[in-house]
């Protein structure tokens, strides 16, 4: 049973929520039943219309912090979100199809800003999938990945920005949707979720994010580059955050880090690996060296 405070939080989030949504142009249905912390991740998980979805993010986590959305009694395992909500476009196609393009013009790097918008879009969403999916996690998870949820809608909205200034819009290009497909295998295990998502995909731009912002500067792109140096810096505590709640599951579960992670790699991940990498910003995100060495024998 709830005590006196927490219903007293339930309503003045209700109250909150309410109160924007008369305001609010985009008149998102079901805000008003937002009356704890997972159905409020669950609410940015639906709305497929992206500047909703971060207007919502940035509303929640301030709810949040505040201290006005707490979490739901409920420890049960939500069944999967198959889908989260996401606009029409862009069209969802298969990695291989999608074209090489150089920053030589500006529609070249239009494509790539709107790829790292991409995966910002689909950040927002795992972030979001963590706290509503994970309900038996101690609280300082949530305040974690609420965080980086914060972030990812942030990142998002200087890209997009960015694109505009291009004369582009999210949505013109083709994307992939393996981020949100690795969340899926993961859903019914945190201990799988934060070793594959954070460890595996989302550190990967740790690899690669030097390598563009030194292209773009060559290209004369330096405005693209500044968000993608802020990028790069945040995007380390995120990875962080996935190395420490890994861990965190592994002393739960009685695991060695360096045994279950090589194996989750080698069994569902492998092929997402690619050296090399940037051994000072995954030191700072968790890895060890142990791990460094395991990584470079499965990117093999």
């Amino acid at each position: 049973m709830r005590d006196g405070v927490t219903v007293q939080r339930r309503h003045i989030s209700a109250q909150f929520v309410s109160s924007r949504a008369r305001d609010d142009p985009f008149r998102a249905e079901g805000i008003m039943h937002v009356i704890d912390l997972h159905s409020a991740a669950r609410q940015c998980l639906e709305v497929a219309q992206p500047e909703l979805k971060c207007t919502l993010t940035r509303q929640f986590v301030a709810e949040h912090r505040a201290g006005n959305l707490v979490r739901s009694e409920s420890c049960d395992l939500p069944q999967p979100i198959a889908n989260p909500g996401r606009p029409d476009r862009p069209r969802l196609v298969d990695p291989r199809s999608l074209p090489k393009r150089g920053m030589g013009s500006i529609e070249g790097r239009a494509a790539l800003i709107h790829a790292i918008a991409h995966i910002e879009f689909n950040a927002i969403n795992l972030a979001w999938d963590a706290v509503y999916r994970f309900r038996d996690m101690p609280e300082a998870f949530y305040a974690d990945w609420v965080a980086v949820a914060a972030d990812e809608a942030r990142h998002f909205g200087m890209l997009e920005t960015r694109l505009a200034e291009l004369g582009f819009s999210y949505g013109d290009f083709d994307a992939h949707n393996g981020l949100w497909e690795m969340s899926v295998l993961t859903a019914d295990s945190c201990l799988r979720r934060m070793a594959l998502v954070p460890r595996v995909l989302e550190a990967r731009g740790l690899d690669v994010t030097p390598g563009m912002i030194a292209r773009l500067r060559s290209a004369n792109d330096h405005q693209t580059a500044d968000i993608l140096e802020i990028i790069l810096r945040e995007e380390v505590a995120h990875v962080a955050a996935g190395s420490r709640w890994f861990a965190w599951c592994c002393e739960r579960e009685g695991l060695d880090p360096r045994v279950a992670f090589s194996d989750m790699v080698g069994l569902l991940a492998r092929g997402s690996l690619k050296g090399p990498f940037n051994v000072d910003a995954r030191l700072r995100a968790g890895f060890t060296q142990a791990e460094l060495a395991q990584l470079r024998i499965l990117a093999a």
